[in-house]
């Protein structure tokens, strides 16, 4: 009696399935050579302990990063700190090119900019009315010391200036005449007063992302006119300086708190496949 070729291969599946016996890779990984085109299943899964540690930490403190990369002794770890991002990395078992590593126990940081902080990007440079300007620095006092020129200015007195502020409009006509010619020339100003005395800008003082130094930021006031209303502004003086200054101190941090036990690079890297 001739077998059919459904009856071949299931007499194969079941010879592979008896023969079957785990085969041990490097890593200490298990696995073992099953039916259904010699389909490879890992048996970790079924025993008490992973075969290698492997996971990633998502992090916003930079306290906790730390703790837990110097925690983490590894001799084939690898840090990347991404200034642009306030951002850093560890790949503790990246290995090298010569004995390369999985990449799969990793530690993530990222920086969140501080409730104080985030008050300041979220109104720096919006065209504001009033209410807005001075309920923002009512909320925020702790933080501001206002200023009259290089004087500093009560924080009230300055609030009320806000509130109290009017728009003055006034006009000036011209008139020439020559033997050969006539002209005449109309000029409108509008100037911006208030009955209190008006601040020209603000100083505020916060901890820009958790684990940074306190710093103060210079909060220029400007009044617009164009407008029925005054129309203000507040301009962050030396913007790009100093952002630039806070990535300085997070990758000067992450140098001397985490360079001491991993080798940190400037830059992202993403593992191939």
């Amino acid at each position: 009696m001739s077998l059919t070729k459904d009856a071949l291969q299931h007499i194969q599946d079941l010879a592979l399935s008896a023969a079957a016996s785990p085969i041990s890779v490097d890593g200490g990984a298990d696995v073992v050579a099953l039916p259904e085109s010699v389909k490879l299943a890992n048996l970790e899964q079924f025993k008490p302990r992973r075969d290698r540690f492997r996971g990633t930490l998502h992090t916003n403190s930079l306290a906790d990063f730390i703790q837990y990369v110097g925690a983490e002794q590894s001799d084939s770890a690898r840090g990347f700190i991404n200034q642009d991002e306030m951002a850093a990395k560890v790949i503790f078992n990246l290995g090298s090119p010569a004995d390369p590593g999985h990449g799969d126990d990793i530690a993530i940081l990222t920086l969140k900019p501080t409730a104080a902080y985030s008050a300041v990007l979220a109104i720096a440079g919006r065209a504001l009315d009033q209410q807005t300007l001075a309920e923002w620095m009512e909320d925020w006092a702790p933080h501001i010391q206002a200023m009259n020129g290089d004087e500093p200015l009560h924080l009230a007195q300055a609030i009320n200036g806000i509130r109290k502020m009017t728009l003055k409009a006034t006009s000036q006509r011209d008139s020439s005449v020559g033997n050969f010619s006539a002209s005449r020339s109309a000029m409108d100003e509008i100037e911006a007063k208030s009955q209190e005395v008006l601040a020209s800008a603000l100083q505020f003082t916060a901890v820009p992302y958790e684990g940074l130094q306190s710093a103060t930021i210079l909060l220029r006031l400007s009044v617009l006119t164009g407008r029925d209303e005054p129309t203000l502004k507040l301009r962050w003086v030396g913007e790009e300086t100093q952002r630039e200054g806070f990535a300085r101190e997070f990758k000067d941090i992450l140098v001397r708190e985490v360079g001491e036990h991993v080798p940190m690079t400037l830059g992202t890297f993403l593992l191939g496949q």
